[in-house]
């Protein structure tokens, strides 16, 4: 499976961390000197996680050279879709003018981008001729609370999509040559009330007049989250390339998920990769969720630090608990 055209897009709206000083008991240095993070964007009042996502897919299919007509499935993956249902795949088809294709969404939060490369992998081996849109889009900022300065400072808005192929037949002035050599994903449900959103579910229905409770916003136990995805991210980078026959050495570039500077750090030094050898933008977007790998690898193409004969690990780390690896090599 080949990535022949990437693209991703950010709102426009900038939060700092002085500004979000003014709404909770928090400052720039302790928000940079335990996450990294200087700046995070937000979606505009009247954009969806549709509307972001179908610009990044608008995007990557200018650089791929693909007609939106010749795509015939899209994945969304999201924990913030536009909808309970329909799914935001969808709407994001609706918006492109894309008819026909299979559209469904897939929720496993900030690992989505790589349960979403594995799942086309399996619709490329049953159908060679199909064309994928890969989506990796959130707009998790409406669902955090800015009262809680454990999870308000972490997160941004984003999207980051891919164009897929079973083969590289990209045709525009960017279209990739980006070989998936393999991807692997694990979960453990037993973790999931480490990191959830309930409200408004089955487990949590809304009932009409209802004051809206803190179940309805984010809600994280960061030092066991800071464990188990430390331990993850490194353990599946490294059974990954033990499946494939690689070893560090083989490996270019680290593009890990952008949740955490101290977390990145702790998984770099895990798996033996300085930190000169990994691509991070965490400080520019804050956490992305399933958007933040497609938009580091997006960026880190842009800014030429990778390059053909480059061979990029990526990692991830979600709720769920969920987590993945994946290796891409640049032709």
């Amino acid at each position: 499976m080949y990535i022949t055209g990437i693209g991703y897009y950010a709102p426009e709206r900038v939060m700092t961390n002085e500004e979000l000083s003014t709404l909770v008991d928090t400052s720039d240095e302790w928000i940079r000197s335990r996450t990294g993070i200087e700046v995070r964007r937000l979606a505009a009042d009247d954009q969806s996680c549709s509307d972001l996502g179908a610009e990044a897919a608008r995007r990557a299919l200018r650089a791929s050279g693909t007609e939106p007509g010749e795509i015939t499935h899209i994945i969304a993956c999201t924990a913030s879709g536009d909808a309970v249902f329909p799914a935001t795949a969808c709407i994001v088809q609706h918006k492109l003018g894309i008819r026909r294709a299979m559209a469904f969404d897939l929720s496993a939060v900030c690992s989505g981008f790589l349960y979403g490369l594995q799942v086309a992998r399996g619709l490329l081996a049953a159908e060679p001729e199909a064309k994928i849109l890969l989506l990796g889009a959130e707009v998790l900022s409406r669902r955090v609370n800015w009262t809680d300065r454990s999870t308000c400072v972490l997160f941004g808005d984003g999207a980051g999509v891919a164009v897929l192929s079973a083969r590289p037949d990209g045709k525009g002035p960017r279209a990739l040559r980006a070989r998936v050599e393999g991807v692997f994903c694990e979960g453990d449900g037993s973790g999931g009330d480490l990191l959830r959103c309930t409200g408004g579910a089955s487990s949590h229905p809304y009932k009409q007049g209802e004051v809206v409770g803190p179940e309805y916003f984010i809600q994280m136990n960061g030092q066991e989250i800071f464990k188990h995805a430390v331990r993850s991210m490194s353990a599946v980078g490294l059974e990954l390339m033990e499946r494939l026959g690689h070893t560090l050495d083989d490996i270019d570039l680290v593009v890990p998920h952008q949740a955490n500077m101290r977390i990145i750090q702790a998984v770099l030094a895990r798996l033996g990769v300085p930190e000169e050898k990994a691509f991070t933008n965490l400080s520019k977007y804050g956490n992305t969720s399933a958007a933040s790998v497609p938009i580091a690898l997006a960026e880190a193409l842009d800014q030429g630090v990778i390059r053909p004969g480059c061979r990029v690990l990526m990692t991830t780390f979600g709720s769920g608990l969920t987590w993945g690896a994946g290796v891409i090599y640049f032709e």
